[in-house]
């Protein structure tokens, strides 16, 4: 299953916002560097889904705000 994630960083608060059945949209704390903002959207995804991390992948989208990501 694919799912579109529309990632905006430095957020006051961390939440998700299901926009359709596949597109979301997600505020992180973490700022865009270093791949701390992908992991946090990982780690707020796979509690939307009750998934491990691990079975959560980005598959576009590594260094922009839309994500494409498989689970």
């Amino acid at each position: 299953m694919k799912i579109q994630v529309n990632v905006k960083t430095n957020a006051k608060q961390q939440k998700v916002e299901k926009l359709s059945e596949n597109e979301y949209k997600v505020w992180v704390k973490e700022p865009a560097k270093e791949n701390k903002a992908n992991y946090a959207v990982i780690d707020m995804m796979s509690e939307v889904f009750s998934v491990s991390k691990s079975s959560i992948q980005i598959v576009s989208g590594l260094k922009s705000k839309t994500k494409i990501i498989k689970l």
